[in-house]
């Protein structure tokens, strides 16, 4: 298929410029392509002088040619281009519009100025169509032409250097070796006669212009030798901007993507009549290119199918190799930015890429800074991690706390590094700060959590290895209570202190720190006692009465008292009174110290010696005297105190109160005791008896009757005795024994009839027979019924007291006290 050569008009003969019509065209052969590997051919001259014509052979384009069989009039309006067809590298033929033509007048030149400046704006070689016979003429055709071509090139602010190849046509028998010096003769007497500006005064024509000529033979009358000629003159046009080719001159050449544009800026220009600045035009078009480009390739890094992947991947969590592969995208659209804009000016094409570049990071770094993020969360979780299980593994905190952040830092260093971009020299110096920071204030956290925990521990065990003991001493109450409670705090404090320092001797802390922490720990060990001795303070007249029941109920073996009658009530009381004393002696003041004080004396001689007891008037004699009468002791600290003095005063009348009524209790026992041991006569009088009563004794042993007689009374008071427990009656009093008696008599007489009159008729009771009560219980019970006034709380328990046994069969009520025997009369007789 035959390549097109895409003929368009680029501006019609109004100057409109035709965009759309340029960019097709530029599309349609691919112009963007080609870099700087392009040339442009401008071809002018006169009207209806063959341009067209010399194009369409020359290039095998297909522009319009004039009718000759119609006559000679305007063919081209405007401005044509086309690609030149098999031209290497890719050549862009323009056709301008004739000079001197007959439709635009005489004076209208305007346009023929405008379409020639645009040409040499643009254009590598510029091919002048003239006539041969025309040379060395004044008035010919060309000179205009030249003129025009020269005024204009004046307005081009820096000019780069044209190549003028003057195309003489219809060729005589003239050689060239003749035509050629008067050509070049009368193109130099055109330039000295154009005028300048100061600057180019002086400036020759080689400056400006590389000049070229060949010659054509005519076309109507020679055809196959002009077809000749222009092959042989097509040849010249490839490779034509390699160095040496017809259009070697390429500085400010404008790259092929930016053709389209900077032609149009460049028909503004001259359309509003200003001066052509074509380096500022080049920096200008290079601008607009290249930002056109980075613009384009941003957004392209947007869409990026790659990028998109990427920044969505990111937002989840870390992405091995981001580093990478971002530079690799930024690198893939900052390579298409240089590749498309490599062509155009050096300085404009960096400075646009480095704003492209800036833009691309701007866009990417929120993605870089969360994939930071990221690590700093990974790498924070795995030291956390490590330092727990390190820990857990007994390795010493300070030892697992270098090994982890060493290792943390180092992990979140290489993550940094496989995120880092090569295109950008961003610092994660205070990500990794915070990390940083965030490393040691979990490090301090954990380190005061687990000292917190290990004190705690050590708290703990000071408690339970101190607050039993400590409590038992306090009950115990003795001479040496604060002396082994001082051993004891010496003792398991130095433990605990020792221990705690092995245990925290990981951590690696200050000796000012640790020295702290241990004094904390001995005190928290002194407060515990102290702590302990006011509350056991708080409880000391329970302590004091315990103390006192304790002496006072229980001789020297710790056994239970029997008060027969034959204790010292008073001394038992006053050692009782005086333990209990001591007791609050050692309860009125911590004594952790080892300071003397004379708390026992001053309570001894106060309390013990009866200054309380003593009489309102002395007490009023001696108030200014009474050692008692103060809010703090002597040589104790007010914040050991304990007891205050005047508390200790009130104490002992409030222990001497509720102890009276156990004093009282066990003189009423022994008074009852001597009552109920001495119901029968005195000693003489039994002898008198016996020595009165002779006579009657003799009768009874003469007489059997009379035995038989009182050996039935006695049986008969024996079982009374027994049934009606006549010694127990007494127990309580005389009166009271007598009228339990007088009220018990008839009906336990009535019992033993009925009891006898079922025996003789043969109808036993089912009651089981009860073996006889020994001897021992007999004193055990004894016992108990004299002690029990002691252990009551109430003087009148003994009457409404309910007891009953059924081991012995005897059953007590109160307050008949009632008295029955189950048992066979006839088994309390001796056997």
């Amino acid at each position: 298929m035959e390549e097109d050569c895409c003929a368009t008009q680029l501006i019609d003969g109004n100057g409109t410029f035709n965009v759309a019509g340029l960019e097709n065209f530029i599309k349609t052969i691919k112009l963007a392509d080609c870099g700087l590997s392009y040339a442009v051919v401008a071809i002018m001259g006169p009207q209806s002088s063959g341009k067209s014509t010399l194009l369409n052979h020359l290039f095998r384009t297909n522009f319009r040619e004039m009718d000759a069989f119609r006559g000679r009039n305007q063919t081209t309006k405007g401005i044509w281009i086309a690609k030149c067809i098999g031209i290497e590298p890719c050549t862009i033929a323009m056709d301008l519009e004739g000079t001197d033509g007959r439709e635009r007048g005489e004076d209208d030149t305007t346009f023929e100025k405008q379409s020639a400046l645009f040409a040499l704006a643009i254009s590598d070689i510029v091919l002048i169509n003239m006539w041969c016979h025309d040379i060395g003429r004044e008035q010919a055709a060309n000179k205009p032409l030249l003129k025009t071509v020269f005024q204009v090139m004046m307005r081009l602010f820096s000019p780069r250097k044209t190549t003028l190849l003057f195309v003489i046509r219809d060729k005589t028998k003239t050689p060239m070796e003749h035509l050629e010096p008067l050509l070049r003769e009368d193109i130099q007497k055109i330039w000295d006669a154009v005028s300048k500006p100061p600057a180019h005064k002086d400036t020759p024509l080689s400056e400006f212009f590389n000049v070229e000529v060949t010659a054509l033979s005519s076309y109507e009358e020679k055809e196959e030798q002009f077809k000749e000629q222009v092959a042989q003159l097509r040849q010249r046009f490839f490779h034509s901007i390699a160095p040496g080719g017809l259009a070697g001159d390429r500085r400010g050449v404008i790259p092929a993507s930016g053709f389209s544009f900077s032609a149009q800026q460049i028909w503004k220009v001259i359309r509003e009549n200003k001066d052509l600045d074509l380096p500022a035009h080049k920096v200008m078009v290079a601008t607009v290119r290249c930002e056109e480009i980075a613009n384009e390739k941003l957004n392209q890094l947007t869409s990026d199918e790659g990028w998109l992947a990427l920044d969505e991947a990111v937002q989840y969590g870390p992405v091995s190799g981001f580093g990478k592969t971002l530079s690799s995208i930024l690198e893939t659209h900052l390579s298409e930015y240089d590749t498309e804009a490599i062509y155009f000016d050096e300085g404009v094409r960096n400075a646009k890429r480095q704003q492209l570049e800036s833009k691309a990071l701007n866009f990417v770094q929120p993605a870089y800074i969360t994939m930071l993020g990221h690590l700093r969360s990974r790498t924070f979780e795995k030291f956390k991690n490590e330092l727990e299980q390190s820990l857990n593994r007994g390795e010493g905190f300070a030892a697992s706390v270098r090994k982890c952040s060493q290792s943390s830092m180092l992990e979140f260093d290489r993550g940094c590094a496989d995120a880092a971009i090569h295109q950008a020299n961003w610092d994660s110096s205070k990500v990794r700060e915070k990390l940083r920071r965030d490393i040691e204030a979990h490090a301090s956290s954990v380190c005061s959590a687990k000292l917190s925990e290990m004190k705690a521990t050590y708290e703990k065990q000071l408690d339970e290895r101190m607050i039993e003991p400590i409590e038992s001493l306090f009950e115990a109450g003795g001479q040496d209570t604060w002396a082994s409670i001082r051993k004891l705090l010496k003792r398991e404090t130095d433990n605990a202190v020792s221990e705690f320092s092995t245990s925290i001797s990981g951590f690696e802390l200050d000796q000012s720190t640790v020295e702290k922490m241990l004094q904390e720990l001995r005190d928290y060990a002194r407060s515990v006692v102290e702590k302990k001795a006011r509350e056991e303070a708080g409880k000391v007249l329970i302590r004091m009465k315990d103390r006192f029941s304790t002496v006072f109920n229980h001789d020297h073996d710790s056994m239970p008292r029997v008060w027969t009658g034959k204790e010292d009530i008073r001394a038992i009381t006053k050692d009782a009174r005086f333990a209990s004393l001591k007791l609050l002696s050692v309860m009125s003041a911590i004594r952790l110290d080892e300071k003397p004080d004379k708390i026992e004396n001053v309570l001894l001689s106060s309390l013990m010696d009866g200054t309380v007891s003593a009489q309102s008037s002395q007490k009023s004699i001696e108030a200014s005297h009474d050692p008692l009468a103060s809010s703090t002791w002597e040589e104790v600290p007010p914040k050991n105190s304990l007891i205050t003095p005047v508390q200790c005063k009130s104490l002992w009348r409030q222990f001497k109160a509720e102890t009276e009524y156990t004093v009282t209790q066990a003189i009423s026992a022994q008074e009852a005791h001597k009552r109920t041991n001495n119901w029968l006569p005195p000693p003489w009088a039994i002898l008198a008896i016996i020595v009165l009563g002779f006579n009657e004794f003799m009768l009874l042993l003469k007489n059997p009757l009379y035995l038989m007689a009182f050996f039935v009374i006695y049986l008969v008071s024996r079982a009374l005795w027994v049934q009606m427990d006549i010694p127990g009656q007494f127990r309580h009093g005389t009166l009271a024994g007598l009228l339990s008696i007088s009220s018990n008599f008839v009906p336990t007489i009535m019992n033993l009839m009925r009891k006898l009159a079922e025996e003789a008729s043969g109808r036993p009771t089912p009651e089981p027979q009860r073996q006889p009560e020994s001897l021992a219980n007999q004193n055990f019970r004894n016992q108990m019924a004299s002690s029990a006034p002691i252990s009551r709380t109430m003087p009148g328990s003994s009457v409404s007291t309910n007891l009953s046994s059924t081991e012995d069969g005897n059953e007590y009520s109160s307050p008949k006290l009632t008295h029955r025997r189950y048992a066979d009369v006839a088994e309390s007789e001796p056997m």
